[in-house]
């Protein structure tokens, strides 16, 4: 088999290496320009309101660090973080193992693979006002799922009005929505991992058990790293479902960020206003990406599949 040379930059002369060059920026430059217009600009306003305190009607006026200092004693600011972290108690877990499991057995069907992952995927794409709706009424008092309670074991389940239910069905909704799309990312790493590797497994006796925690999930670990992130991210954006479902309430133990800068930017725009928000949205990133940065030391390993 003849093997393909490699190319030497050097011995490209450097009008060609120019003309790529500009070819090259030529093409990615609508992109940095969008990215410049809609992010960067974005970010930089965004760095600017939280040493300024505005009302959107007069010109912004310089607050210092004060925006910081009244967040850091606010009470709410603390609620909302840990209402963050008990979220992610019940959201990671759940998503991850119902995803990993759907992506199992997705690999061992032999027909309709296609249909079932789309099947799964339209609750992705479902609009978030629409299935929050939907479970409010399957969780409702009297919905469904607590009338077959009734029926069978005599008792139902308070799942909006009790905290710590509140936030668990929330968690469930979520991960309702994001199983097929989780899934399909382990069902990747599955499919990448050799054969050779289980056949040489079953030589030498091991079960079902042993090859999934030995050979599966230690090689799944790029794909779970990815959803982790992708998990904390959404934990610490969601807005939709519980802003629709339970307004931050019970006890506001479902009230988020999102919820907390909306409030703040939009609603109470006079005592505090958007620099505040602004303030709020700075930490939640460092927070979220602390979490990530945090995950990623701990979790992620080099995976080599020879």
């Amino acid at each position: 088999m003849t093997e393909i040379p490699k190319i030497d930059r050097k011995s490209i002369p450097k009008t060609l290496q120019r003309r790529q060059s500009i070819n090259g920026t030529f093409l990615i430059a609508p992109y940095l320009g969008h990215q410049a217009v809609f992010f960067g600009y974005a970010l930089l306003w965004l760095v600017f309101l939280t040493f300024h305190r505005w009302n959107y009607l007069s010109p912004p006026q310089w607050y210092g660090l004060n925006n910081f200092v009244q967040l850091f004693n606010d009470q709410t600011f603390w609620l909302v973080v840990g209402n963050t972290f008990n979220f992610i108690a019940y959201y990671i877990p759940m998503v991850l193992i119902l995803s990993i499991l759907f992506a199992m057995g997705l690999s061992k069907l032999r027909y309709l693979t296609t249909f079932v992952a789309l099947s799964f995927l339209v609750a992705n794409v479902a609009s978030g006002v629409s299935y929050s709706i939907v479970f409010t009424k399957l969780f409702s008092e009297n919905g469904p799922i607590n009338r077959f309670l009734w029926q069978s074991f005599g008792f139902t389940i308070p799942w909006f009005s009790e905290p710590q239910l509140a936030i668990f069905s929330i968690a469930l909704m979520v991960t309702w929505k994001f199983i097929g799309y989780y899934g399909l990312i382990f069902l990747a790493g599955i499919q990448g991992i050799p054969k050779s590797l289980y056949e040489a497994a079953e030589l030498d006796g091991a079960n079902r058990r042993q090859k999934f925690f030995k050979i599966t999930l230690p090689l799944l670990n790029p794909s779970m790293i990815m959803v982790i992130v992708m998990a904390i991210t959404l934990s610490f954006g969601i807005f939709t479902e519980p802003y629709m479902i339970t307004g931050g309430g019970p006890m506001r133990r479902t009230y988020t960020f999102m919820m907390f800068i909306y409030d703040n930017a939009f609603r109470r725009f006079t005592t505090t206003g958007p620099g505040y928000a602004a303030t709020i949205s700075i930490l939640a990133a460092a927070l979220s990406f602390s979490c990530i940065f945090a995950i990623r030391k701990i979790m992620e390993r080099d995976v080599e599949m020879i």
